[in-house]
């Protein structure tokens, strides 16, 4: 019975784990060997793809999937064995582990053992490189959800309110609390005619009227 040595690398972290397993063993059993390998929470959906050189995902091999590949017939991981998916030296499969908080990997199959070591229970770790970021757990997102809203900006900054104003841009609170209003330019411009006009009827009552009405056409002039 053959053994496949996979090697599994975090497409974005430089993280790598060597698995040893055997070819009649399935993905569901390399699914298990990979999260024990970074020490993660096996239990979530995922999915492996048969890929080619250029990491391009193909035929989907998925482990707790949704209602929607269900319906659509997906493979599951649990029902074919690794060689049947073999057909390279290198054979590479694209891996997505937990969709809702995902971490891509690059697997490919570095090497073909002839024979399993005695006394060894496959999958197994070989080789460990790098640590894995830290996993996003369904309980960091309750908890996330759960604290308690951010104070307003309001309170936080001390920001006042905008005083209230009328259509005609005055003040309300000043009428409110007894105060007067400030004079439109309209008003003040209505109110400089008419201390004008008072002027001069003042000034034509004291006699200071035209030249023409105080004087006339005298001819002594």
């Amino acid at each position: 019975m053959a053994i496949y040595r996979f090697r599994v690398a975090f497409e974005d972290y430089d993280a790598v784990r060597e698995i040893d397993i055997k070819s009649n063993q399935t993905f569901e059993d390399f699914h298990y060997a990979i999260h024990k390998a970074i020490n993660y929470d096996a239990n979530q959906a995922s999915s492996f793809y048969v890929s080619n050189d250029q990491w391009i995902k193909g035929e989907e091999l998925a482990f707790m999937p949704n209602e929607r590949k269900v319906e659509r017939g997906i493979k599951l991981m649990k029902d074919f064995k690794l060689s049947k998916f073999i057909d390279d030296p290198h054979q590479k499969f694209y891996y997505i582990s937990n969709f809702d908080r995902p971490f891509d990997f690059h697997v490919e199959l570095s090497k073909i053992l002839l024979d399993p070591e005695a006394g060894v229970e496959y999958p197994v770790c070989v080789k460990s490189t790098g640590e894995p970021p830290k996993q996003f757990k369904a309980a960091a997102v309750v908890a996330a959800t759960n604290k308690e809203p951010l104070e307003s900006l309001d309170d936080e900054f001390d920001i006042e309110e905008p005083e209230e104003l009328d259509e005609f841009g005055i003040d309300v609170e000043d009428f409110s609390s007894g105060g007067t209003a400030t004079k439109t330019s309209d008003e003040e411009d209505e109110q400089s005619e008419v201390e004008d006009g008072e002027a001069e009827d003042e000034f034509g009552e004291l006699g200071f009227g035209s030249g023409d009405d105080e004087y006339g056409d005298r001819d002594d002039y």
